[in-house]
């Protein structure tokens, strides 16, 4: 029996957390999407896709990015249409970073925000969820990955994996990461 579907097609990521206590520093975490071309699938990402950001082509983009976690559900939710994705990207990693408050006295960490939790989601179907605790004392981590088949098809593994360092140090190490 042969099927019709031709693997992952348009993936919602949602990063949840609660405000930081009344009269502390908001916490922001970030959402971050790196993808790789089959040249180079464990290097230095094609491109990234962050706040403030969205692929050159419109297929990954930020539709709600919080700077403080207050609001209902997911306060950030980042869209990738992986089957309008160009041919020569056959890798998208995905992570969340903390962002370091200048006001903070220390180093921030998965731990010092409540509630966090993540949800990576095709259509009504959740491929993953996490809240981060495996990763508590890190201040950066990937999600997951989706890959490309060598039938064209995307595929998806939760890939949970801490690290420490801000967007651009994460960014950069990102796809080298043992996933």
């Amino acid at each position: 029996m042969s099927s019709l579907r031709k693997g992952i097609e348009r993936v919602e990521v949602g990063l949840k957390w609660d405000p930081s206590p009344l009269g502390s520093p908001p916490h922001d975490l970030d959402l971050v999407a790196g993808t790789y071309t089959r040249e180079d699938p464990h290097g230095s990402p094609a491109y990234l896709v962050h706040f403030d950001s969205r692929s050159p082509d419109g297929t990954i983009h930020l539709d709600r990015d919080s700077r403080t976690g207050q609001g209902f559900g997911f306060d950030e939710i980042m869209m990738l249409e992986l089957e309008r994705l160009s041919p020569a990207y056959t890798r998208v990693l995905v992570g969340v970073v903390l962002q370091q408050n200048e006001q903070s006295e220390r180093h921030l960490v998965f731990a010092d925000v409540a509630n966090t939790g993540v949800r990576v989601r095709e259509g009504h179907t959740d491929l993953s969820q996490h809240d981060l605790s495996a990763v508590a004392d890190s201040s950066a981590a990937t999600l997951g990955e989706f890959t490309r088949g060598a039938d064209g098809e995307w595929s998806f593994r939760e890939a949970i994996r801490g690290f420490d360092g801000d967007l651009t140090t994460f960014a950069a190490a990102m796809g080298a990461l043992e996933l």
